[in-house]
């Protein structure tokens, strides 16, 4: 399978490349789905007017999942990509791989990004809830969703950060341009110097990814910080609740594909309920159908008290818990996901495997904590840390080449 979607001819300045939730006016934005197979956007997302001004290029679209929920692309309706090994792998991941691009600009929904930066050893920044204008992404949950960076490096994403960080009036949860400026400027260095590690989500990852943590506490201790378990059990809560909010703002945005205006028309239609219903059958997944029946059910009259309501409320819980742990520390370390790899064999084991594979990137989803993943571990910080996020994860990659 190609890993671009689609690719520009010519590219001017350094070459990036946007995954295919970002629209843009030169080339086809499909979302990974058969519905927007081939659509083109009447206007460019903020952040492609962004980069264009700082110096980039545009190199293409790249392939991602069928609306970027799932856990490494596996869901695309233009396939999915592999290692060497014949894992599953993200194509943002083979594509930085490449070295054709500096970085990959992309719409963090449920953790993708992160993952795959964990498994390919790559560096992936999602900022501060606000700080990056997703006008011009296709709302997938918005209320958790967030612009991100993929790159080789912490230096290389830190500058394609800061180049997309702003105030945007045409996003209505964009922050004010002071706070911007947080998340893009110089980074203060953390002043604690003590970290927490969420051990119980630690106790259950494979042995690859237990040994990812270990060299990062080593580097952490002899970087003169303090390195101390915390109870995680509240964190872990974030991952039933996450799937419920995201499920169900997925059910409502794309509530919007219906094959009238634009996308998907099925030719086996004749009255317009046979539109709606064939059109959404035929060019749906079926991960994302299911998803859609599991948010329009969390919305129904029966279970919004007990279902979305209550997740509404753990957010909260959740953001608590994270506020008590950075009064006393500067980060929180987790891994992005519990496995080194992932086999074709556990998506066929598994077809909803995105629903149980979010559970170290779903708090800081729900939260819009900023999380930075290196050398396989992640980094979860206070709102607009992410510059000191950023600096610790340079050192730690200049640490493990040292070695």
């Amino acid at each position: 399978m190609s890993i671009y979607i689609s690719k520009a001819q010519d590219v001017a300045g350094k070459a990036v490349a946007l995954e295919d939730l970002v629209l843009t006016t030169a080339l086809p934005t499909t979302g990974g789905s058969r519905m927007l197979e081939g659509y083109m956007s009447l206007f460019d997302a903020e952040v492609v007017g962004k980069l264009e001004a700082a110096g980039f290029g545009i190199a293409g679209k790249v392939n991602v999942g069928e609306f970027g929920f799932d856990v490494l692309g596996e869901t695309s309706y233009f396939g999915t990509c592999a290692d060497a090994e014949g894992n599953v792998v993200s194509a943002t991941s083979a594509l930085l791989a490449e070295g054709e691009v500096e970085a990959v600009v992309g719409l963090d929904v449920n953790g993708a990004q992160r993952r795959a930066a964990a498994l390919s050893g790559q560096v992936c920044v999602k900022p501060t809830y606000g700080a990056v204008s997703r006008f011009g992404t296709i709302a997938v949950a918005c209320s958790g969703e967030t612009v991100c960076v993929s790159a080789n490096s912490a230096e290389v994403a830190r500058e394609v950060l800061a180049a997309i960080a702003g105030h945007d009036d045409k996003d209505g949860t964009s922050l004010p341009e002071a706070r911007c400026a947080l998340v893009a400027g110089e980074s203060a260095p953390f002043e604690r110097k003590k970290i927490a590690l969420a051990q119980g989500l630690v106790s259950r990852a494979d042995d690859a990814t237990k040994a990812a943590i270990a060299r990062f506490v080593e580097f952490a201790e002899a970087a003169g910080f303090a390195v101390e378990e915390v109870d995680d059990a509240v964190l872990e809560a974030a991952r039933p609740a996450w799937n419920v909010l995201m499920s169900a703002e997925l059910c409502n945005n794309v509530s919007r594909f219906d094959g009238v205006k634009y996308g998907y028309r099925s030719a086996n239609a004749e009255t317009i309920d046979d539109l709606y219903t064939n059109s959404r059958t035929e060019a749906f997944g079926e991960v994302l159908k299911t998803a859609i029946l599991y948010g329009s059910e969390m919305l129904s009259e029966e279970n919004y008290d007990k279902m979305y309501d209550k997740s509404l409320r753990v957010r909260r819980v959740v953001c608590e818990r994270f506020a008590q742990i950075f009064a006393e520390y500067d980060a929180v370390l987790l891994p992005a996901c519990l496995k080194a790899a992932y086999a074709p064999a556990d998506f066929e084991a598994d077809k909803f495997l995105c629903y149980k594979a979010n559970d170290c990137t779903a708090p800081a989803s729900i939260t819009g904590l900023p999380a930075v993943v290196a050398g396989g571990v992640q980094l979860v910080g206070p709102a607009f840390s992410d510059a000191a996020l950023l600096a610790l994860a340079g050192q730690f990659e200049t640490a493990k080449e040292v070695r």
